[in-house]
């Protein structure tokens, strides 16, 4: 996924956290799997990878930061031997950025078994449950919500003397966002909250060699498994030797997918909960054209979420759509950061607009999202260099007036421009000749809204699906004047 056009900065995106991953085969080598459905799932998590494997004696984990490619390669999985097998890459968890200790999956003792976890979402609670297992004696090692989820179903386990068990006094008890797979010696687990705000998946191998769980379908398709249904919110999914079984561990509660995955997060290639992203993103554009018409000559998305947005708004309105943008596809997540002094000579290490196309054009520019506005700043400053004769923003998701606590990386209101400024000022900020947002009404039924479907759109309403303790809140909200 874009995080900046200049590597250094903030992120001008809404960035989800991470991917979870999970296969079960006595046939087939769990790691490798694995390591090929991380790789599908990168877009979610760059900041690091690991993959866990059960033996049916021990669990072994190897995880480290960096992209999927970069911690795993021929001699680490040769390592990874087993039947079952979670992996995890990360952007960030609440409680820590950029340490080894940080990345999952986490693993915790049970008496004398290993088990591994990996989670997808933000958990809300943790402060009090982490004071009371070190009350119990309970050691941490790292600082994340992740872990705290790891150490609560350890001991809960213990005393229940049965992981279902210990898994289903951890969901009864932990508050938030979470996809979650959990890999023992000889088991594999998934389940997620109550309101299923985080994606997770269910899908079979060819020929009943096994059992895969991914974030999203995509994960499921570069391994040849075929999608079987989506993980049940509070549901707890359990696959070893003797089969797979469900248990309704939590009643599950009103749906609240999230619905930037549509916007955003997912790659448009997934289907979540019946519906194409792909399809989605260009209804948004549709949707758009219809509420938000201008006259242009060409219409372009800003890759790569863009570019299915403007290819409906292109259908709908009828304006010719046009590659005026280049990305660079070989820098991904970058850890070489350019200079202060680079920066100022406007270094264009992603993106490009091509003068040739757009040169004295009236340009419809579409984009996915505005957060902090400083991206968008410069790619309309990049796109007058470049001779455009006019900017129009057009925008596939309503205003982000309000941070997310649930997965995503906007902590606090005060780093949104759209809760900082009228949609004037917005414009004048980022300098283009007109802006305009899809409605949230048109948002919902780009995504299909009409089928009784209901999401998470606290980003947008600021109405939050999971009551959130003031710890979480404190000083996140602009103040009332």
């Amino acid at each position: 996924m874009a995080t900046s056009i200049f590597p250094g900065e903030k992120p001008d995106r809404l960035e989800e956290e991470c991917a979870v991953f999970g296969v079960y085969s006595t046939t087939d080598d769990v790691a490798r799997l694995t390591c090929f459905g991380l790789q599908a799932l990168q877009h979610r998590g760059q900041e690091s990878a690991g993959i866990a494997v059960g033996d049916g004696d021990t669990v072994t984990v190897t995880k480290d930061l960096g992209l999927v490619t970069q911690v795993f390669n021929e001699s680490a999985l040769a390592a990874l031997r087993g039947e079952v097998a979670v992996g995890h890459c990360r952007y960030s968890t609440s409680g820590g950025m950029g340490n080894w200790t940080s990345a999952q999956p986490h693993m915790s003792a049970i008496d004398e078994v290993l088990i591994a976890l990996a989670h997808n979402g933000t958990l809300v609670n943790t402060n009090r449950i982490r004071a009371d297992l070190i009350s119990k004696g309970v050691e941490f090692r790292s600082n994340t919500d992740s872990e705290v989820a790891c150490q609560v179903i350890g001991y809960y386990t213990r005393e229940t003397h049965h992981l279902t068990e210990g898994i289903k006094t951890a969901m009864e008890m932990i508050d938030g966002a979470y996809a979650m797979v959990l890999a023992s010696p000889t088991a594999l687990y998934a389940f997620r909250d109550p309101h299923g705000i985080r994606p997770l998946c269910l899908g079979k191998l060819p020929d009943d060699r096994g059992w895969v769980v991914s974030s999203e379908t995509c994960g499921l398709d570069i391994v040849g498994a075929e999608f079987v249904r989506d993980v049940r919110p509070g549901e707890i999914i359990r696959i070893n030797d003797t089969g797979i079984s469900t248990l309704q561990a939590i009643e599950p509660r009103d749906p609240r997918g999230c619905i930037f995955e549509y916007v955003y997060f997912a790659r448009p290639d997934s289907v979540i909960d019946g519906q194409s992203v792909y399809q989605a993103r260009r209804n948004m554009g549709r949707i758009l054209a219809r509420e938000a018409p201008v006259e242009a000559d060409l219409v372009l998305g800003v890759p790569d979420s863009g570019v299915p947005g403007a290819l409906g708004y292109s259908e709908a309105s009828g304006i010719e759509f046009t590659d005026g943008i280049v990305k660079n596809r070989y820098v991904g997540r970058t850890f070489i950061q350019p200079t202060q002094e680079m920066r100022q000579m406007g270094i264009r290490i992603k993106l490009n607009p091509l003068p040739s196309v757009i040169a004295g054009k009236r340009l419809v520019v579409i984009d996915d999202s505005i957060v902090r506005g400083n991206t968008s700043k410069k790619l309309v400053d990049m796109l007058r260099s470049a001779g455009a004769a006019e900017i129009h923003f057009r925008i596939v998701s309503p205003e982000v007036m309000w941070p997310c606590f649930y997965g995503i990386d906007t902590a606090n209101q005060d780093q949104l421009i759209a809760a900082n400024m009228t949609n004037e000022e917005m414009c004048e900020f980022i300098g283009c000749d007109s802006l305009e947002f899809i409605s949230l009404d048109g948002l919902r039924e780009a995504v299909g809204d009409a089928h009784s479907k209901t999401f998470c759109e606290a980003c947008f309403t600021g109405e939050y699906p999971v009551a959130l303790p003031d710890s979480i809140t404190k000083n996140a909200f602009l103040k009332k004047s």
